[in-house]
């Protein structure tokens, strides 16, 4: 059979079913705290710390600024609900951020260790 007829592999899981989010946290304290529970809880597979970064955004009509970090999550997008409920219990902030992105694609076997680890 060639290879642009191969069956897909069903065991895989696909690419749609997986999001990376977006959530800035105020400190490293508060993005460990948060990163530990939801890899923990199973709510992510891995959760990535950058920064620290630079926010400038209106809030409560008013440009504003502050030093943050960025948590990259990756989990499934059947679990983005609990997500951000946990997110929004462990958050200090009145309105945490939190942007799902769908993941397009990836290696296979990172995409399917990213789902075996974490619960839908």
């Amino acid at each position: 059979m060639p290879p642009s007829s191969k069956p897909a592999d069903s065991g895989r899981p696909r690419a749609p079913d997986l999001v990376v989010a977006l959530v800035t946290v105020p400190d490293v304290a508060t993005g460990e705290r948060i990163a530990e529970a939801l890899v923990s809880e199973r709510l992510a597979a891995c959760v990535n710390r950058v920064g620290p970064i630079r926010s400038r955004f209106r809030w409560k009509g008013a440009p504003d600024s502050a030093d943050e970090h960025l948590l990259l999550i990756k989990a499934r997008a059947s679990a983005l609900a609990r997500l951000e409920a946990r997110v929004r219990a462990l958050h200090p902030y009145e309105l945490p951020e939190l942007l799902a992105l769908p993941v397009a694609g990836g290696s296979a076997d990172y995409l399917a260790w990213l789902a075996a680890e974490s619960d839908a």
